[in-house]
C-alpha cells in the first residue's frame, strides 16, 4: 500500500478500494482497444472505516478486511486520486457485491 493511502482512513461504512488493472492484450499477444476493454468490477480493500454506527453508538465491524478481494457494481463509488497515476474508489460496505477467493 503507497503512503498516502495510508493517510486516508474512511468514514463509517466506507471502504477504499485500489481497482485490479484492466486487460489491455489477449492471451495471444493482441493489443486490445481501450473501446473493446471490459470494465474491471474487481479490487482489492485498501483501508476500512470502523463501521456503521448502531442505535447504541457503538459501532456494528465491517465484513470485509484490508487486503480481501471484492467484486464490484458497474456503477457507484467516488474516485479519489491520492498520487500520480493511481486511482482509488470509496464505496460503501453496502454497495460491495461479494467477496473474492
Amino acid at each position: 500500500m503507497s503512503g498516502a493511502a495510508k493517510k486516508l482512513i474512511p468514514l463509517f461504512d466506507r471502504v477504499l478500494i485500489k481497482k485490479f488493472e484492466a486487460v489491455t492484450k489477449s492471451k495471444g499477444g493482441i493489443v486490445i482497444p481501450e473501446k473493446a476493454q471490459g470494465k474491471v468490477l474487481k479490487g482489492t480493500v485498501v483501508a476500512v472505516g470502523p463501521g456503521s454506527r448502531l442505535q447504541d453508538g457503538s459501532f456494528a465491524p465491517l465484513t470485509v478486511k484490508v487486503g480481501e478481494n471484492v467484486l464490484l457494481p458497474e456503477y457507484g463509488g467516488t474516485k479519489v486520486e491520492l498520487e500520480e497515476n493511481s486511482e482509488y474508489h470509496l464505496f460503501r460496505e453496502s454497495d460491495i457485491l461479494a467477496k473474492v477467493e
